[in-house]
């Protein structure tokens, strides 16, 4: 089984992809962390992140222990992310690395912002997590609140809609919901009932009755 979860930024999408991962015991790859640990190696050599030379020499650099660096949850870190993100060669750098993940045997779930439309257009099950800009906003302000960094809401509010702007109108691989990918609009809605509804779409869709039929 091979679920593709995209969205925007604080949508909920990357706990609602571990939660299925969890569910349906398959390995979980969240892909912005590539990007983030692309774009704080750019930072940490003490290069721009829109150098196109120094964020493909990051991006070759990514390992699976990278991804487990905390700093990568940092407001700083995402802000990189979406910088290096927009640049062709980086993302052609990381695609490999994405879908060898997902070609494990017995399928994954793999998030970020591209997975259904570019990276694993073949997914059994596509989900588009979505919430309304002010709603996310909130969520990611608390996160990074609670990680102790200093910034407003409205600072957050202000960089979220930037970062969506920015993703959804680059030119390469853009932020967009793929059209048979399943909308799941976690505004308003609970950890609990997010994960319930996710849950329901997977089924749903696993048991259609020419999922498994002869052309």
């Amino acid at each position: 089984m091979l679920i593709a979860v995209d969205g925007p930024l604080a949508s909920g999408k990357g706990t609602i992809a571990r939660y299925l991962a969890r569910t349906y015991n398959l390995p979980h790859l969240d892909t912005g962390l590539l990007y983030r640990a692309t774009g704080l190696g750019v930072l940490r050599a003490g290069q721009d992140p829109a150098d196109e030379k120094a964020a493909l020499a990051s991006a070759r650099r990514v390992t699976a222990q990278a991804l487990t660096d905390p700093e990568l949850r940092s407001a700083r870190a995402g802000a990189a992310a979406s910088r290096v993100a927009a640049i062709p060669a980086v993302r052609q750098a990381l695609l490999e690395y994405q879908r060898s993940f997902a070609a494990q045997p017995g399928g994954a779930v793999l998030d970020g912002r591209d997975i259904g439309t570019v990276i694993c257009p073949q997914a059994d099950v596509k989900l588009w997590v979505c919430a309304p800009a002010e709603e996310r906003a909130r969520r990611r302000y608390e996160e990074l609140r609670g990680r102790g960094e200093r910034i407003t809401y409205e600072q957050v509010l202000e960089q979220l809609r930037e970062r969506d702007a920015r993703d959804a109108g680059r030119k390469d691989a853009p932020m967009r919901r793929a059209a048979d990918a399943h909308l799941l609009n976690t505004g308003g809605l609970s950890i609990d009932a997010a994960f319930e509804a996710a849950r329901r779409i997977v089924d749903a869709a696993m048991a259609e009755p020419d999922r498994d039929a002869n052309p």
